[in-house]
């Protein structure tokens, strides 16, 4: 289901703490808080979330309920409720729990991708190919993130022409949506504003979404960066919860509460309720036993509420 527009000025926020936000954590979280977790971030204001990703249960355990997960979820209404899938397997499963947007993911480096998908960058984009004709004839909203855009935690720096190549087979496969993913947290928002420009360059016209990891606290000024670059849509984690679970030293996601303080208040919308985000990532915090991310989650608003 296409979810509701954002107003305009707005920026939209990619809720995805049910799918990279719990990916990584150490204490897994079972089907009923899963649901109540995407419950909470709908009733907060929340029209697009990731629910979950279908990968195999030996790789990637913390999601091996994500048939049930997504069937619980698909189709409600007002809300785009989106899957990872990274094949076609993958997408068959999705498409069978009525799931009826994708995210394909194709990493920048060859060691990386080896690591991340068990496959090269020739294979990822041939099964990113295969779900993109899939999804073209099944009505499936598709989106393709390019992780590690930004440095490889193997390979170090990914340089901008091997980029470049990339993006321009990424947009070939005519995404509705294409994400640059700073999946180890290393850019600036230097880095951000240039590697958006090839992105727009290589995909003129294709709505854009940003990926970032607070690894070395860049990523509320990084998701800045991308706004003013022209992007319309970023990822989010409820109280900064997850990771990469393949790459060293990942740390979690941009927090939600920080983007929804942050945005609000340079005067941008986001559709949030704050406070209740607070309440939530402290809820999600002690479901996992971990604790929060977000700096707006420990300091809470501004101004205090009495």
């Amino acid at each position: 289901m296409t979810q509701n527009p954002p107003a305009a000025g707005a920026v939209e926020l990619v809720e995805v703490s049910p799918r990279d936000g719990l990916q990584n954590e150490r204490r897994p979280l079972d089907t009923p808080d899963k649901l109540e977790l995407i419950r909470r971030v709908i009733a907060r204001g929340a029209t697009r979330v990731e629910v979950t990703g279908f990968a195999r249960p030996d790789v990637v355990p913390a999601l091996a309920d994500a048939d049930e997960v997504a069937a619980a979820v698909a189709g409600t209404p007002g809300v785009e409720c989106s899957a990872l899938v990274l094949n076609v397997k993958g997408y068959q499963r999705a498409r069978a729990a009525g799931i009826t947007a994708v995210n394909m993911v194709v990493l920048a480096t060859e060691s990386f991708s080896a690591r991340n998908q068990r496959m090269t960058v020739a294979e990822a984009l041939a099964a990113a190919t295969a779900i993109r004709r899939l999804a073209a004839a099944d009505g499936v909203r598709f989106t393709l993130t390019v992780g590690a855009s930004f440095g490889c935690p193997f390979e170090g720096e990914v340089p901008p022409a091997a980029l470049d190549a990339l993006l321009h087979r990424v947009a070939a496969l005519a995404p509705d949506e294409i994400a640059l993913a700073d999946t180890i947290g290393v850019a600036v928002p230097s880095d951000v504003t240039e590697r958006f420009g090839r992105l727009e360059r290589a995909a003129p016209g294709v709505p854009l979404r940003a990926h970032f990891h607070n690894t070395r606290n860049t990523a509320v000024a990084n998701a800045v960066a991308a706004v003013q670059a022209g992007v319309s849509a970023l990822d989010a984690s409820l109280a900064g919860i997850g990771g990469c679970p393949f790459a060293p030293n990942a740390t979690g996601n941009v927090a939600t509460e920080d983007l929804v303080y942050c945005f609000g208040r340079m005067g941008v919308p986001t559709g949030f309720d704050l406070s209740g985000l607070i309440d939530d990532g402290r809820w999600l915090t002690d479901r996992l036993g971990v604790p929060a991310q977000s700096a707006v989650g420990r300091a809470g608003g501004f101004p205090q509420r009495r």
